[in-house]
C-alpha cells in the first residue's frame, strides 16, 4: 500500500489569485488593484477592526469553544435556534467537516463540473465517487443532477450563486428539483454570495425551506470583509450540527475571528455600504463591457465573468492587465480557460480596469 492515497497524489494544487505584493515585485509597481478574488474593496467593516484591537491583550486565552455569542447572534438575526448554527473556518472549513462526517465508505457525491474549486478539491480528496455534472448554458443542470441520484448518493453540492459563474438557480427551480432528492441525501447550499443576492424576486433564500436534509453555507469573507480572518456559518437541523459538532476542530475559528463577525453583524451601516458599491459598480462594469464588444455573463454576485474568443486571448488579456496592476482571474484553473473574472471594486478600481482594458483592446 503507498503511503500518500492516489486520490490525493493525482490532486492538482488549489492556485489563488496572485497577491498583491508579488505582482508589485514581479513588475515593479508601486500601485496594484486586485479584481481576482471577489474580496470586499471596501475593507473590513470598521467595527470590526475596532472589536479586534480591543480583543488582542486576550489572544493568549483560547476561545470559546462553543461560538456562544456569534452563534446566538446570528440566530438570533434569522430566527432560528443556536443548535441550528455551526461555525468554521470559512464556508470550505465547514464543508470539510461536513465530508468527514456524513460519508461512508461508499457513498457518492454529486456537483457541478468547474464550478466552485474549493468544494472540487475537498471532493477529490475525499476519495469517493463523484459524479461531475456539466453546466448548461453556465448554470447548474439540475435535471441532469437529479438524473445521476442513485443509492449511493450522499452530498448534492450546488453553489447559488455559482462561483465562477455568478449566475443563479431560480425558486421554482429548485422546489422543481427538491421534490426528486430523497431524504437521505444532504443537499449544501452554498450561499457565499447571499448578500447580494437575495434582493432578487426569484432567488430562493434558504432560510425560507429549512428542509431537515439540507445544509445553508455563508460567510464573512465576501460582504462584510473578513476575507482574511476566514470565518463562515451553516445552517442546519439540530440533529446534523450536533454530529457536525463533534467533528469540526474544536478552536475553529480563531478568538479574532469570533470578535469580528459579531462587531460586523453589528455593522449594517458597513454593509449597506458594500451592497451599493456593488451595485454601482457592476451597473457600470456591465455598461462599459458590452460597449467595447465584451461577452459577459449577467451576474447575482460581485463579480463579473466575461468571455473571449479563446483560451491563448484570455491569457493575453490576464497578463497584459497584470502588467498594467490589474489583477483579474483566469478561470483556467476552474476549467474555463476562454473566461476572465472579474471582482466589482471601488469606482476607482472599475474604472482604472474599464482604462487598461479598452487600451488593450
Amino acid at each position: 500500500m503507498p503511503l500518500v492515497p492516489p486520490y490525493i497524489q493525482n490532486l492538482a494544487n488549489y492556485v489563488p489569485g496572485k497577491p498583491i505584493a508579488e505582482v508589485q515585485r514581479e513588475f515593479g509597481l508601486s500601485h496594484v488593484d486586485k479584481l481576482a478574488s471577489n474580496e470586499n474593496s471596501l475593507g473590513p467593516s470598521p467595527k470590526a477592526i475596532k472589536a479586534m484591537t480591543e480583543t488582542l491583550s486576550g489572544l493568549h486565552r483560547y476561545p470559546d469553544v462553543s461560538g456562544y455569542e456569534l452563534r446566538t447572534k446570528l440566530a438570533n438575526r434569522f430566527n432560528i435556534k443556536m443548535k441550528n448554527v455551526i461555525l468554521g473556518a470559512g464556508s470550505e472549513g465547514i464543508m470539510s467537516t461536513i465530508i468527514r462526517t456524513f460519508l461512508l465508505q461508499d457513498d457518492e457525491l454529486i456537483s457541478a463540473e468547474n464550478s466552485f474549486i474549493g468544494f472540487r478539491v475537498l471532493a477529490n480528496a475525499s476519495g469517493r465517487k463523484i459524479h461531475w455534472v456539466p453546466m448548461k448554458k453556465h448554470r447548474y443542470d439540475l435535471e441532469k443532477i437529479a438524473q445521476k441520484i442513485n443509492k449511493f448518493t450522499k452530498i448534492i453540492y450546488i453553489a447559488n450563486p455559482d462561483n465562477p459563474m455568478g449566475t443563479y438557480i431560480t425558486r421554482g427551480e429548485f422546489d422543481q428539483f427538491y421534490s426528486r432528492v430523497p431524504k437521505r441525501v444532504l443537499i449544501i447550499l452554498d450561499e457565499a454570495y447571499f448578500e447580494f443576492a437575495h434582493y432578487i424576486d426569484d432567488y430562493p433564500n434558504s432560510m425560507n425551506y429549512r428542509y431537515d436534509n439540507v445544509i445553508t453555507l455563508r460567510t464573512f469573507s465576501k460582504a462584510y470583509g473578513l476575507a482574511g480572518l476566514r470565518i463562515g456559518y451553516g445552517f442546519a437541523h439540530d440533529a446534523l450540527i450536533s454530529n457536525l459538532m463533534k467533528v469540526k476542530e474544536p478552536f475553529e475559528p480563531s478568538l479574532i475571528a469570533l470578535t469580528a463577525g459579531v462587531a460586523a453583524m453589528d455593522d449594517t451601516e458597513f454593509l449597506e455600504k458594500t451592497i451599493a458599491m456593488n451595485q454601482t459598480g457592476y451597473a457600470f462594469l456591465e455598461n462599459e463591457l458590452q460597449s467595447l464588444g465584451v461577452e459577459i455573463i449577467s451576474s447575482a454576485a460581485n463579480f463579473i465573468t466575461t468571455v473571449w474568443n479563446s483560451g491563448k486571448r484570455a491569457t493575453e488579456i490576464t497578463q497584459s492587465l497584470l502588467r498594467k496592476g490589474i489583477i483579474v482571474r483566469s478561470l483556467t484553473a476552474f476549467g474555463w480557460p476562454e473566461y476572465i473574472r472579474v471582482s466589482i471594486g471601488t469606482e476607482k478600481e472599475n474604472r482604472r480596469f474599464i482604462d487598461a482594458l479598452r487600451t488593450l483592446l
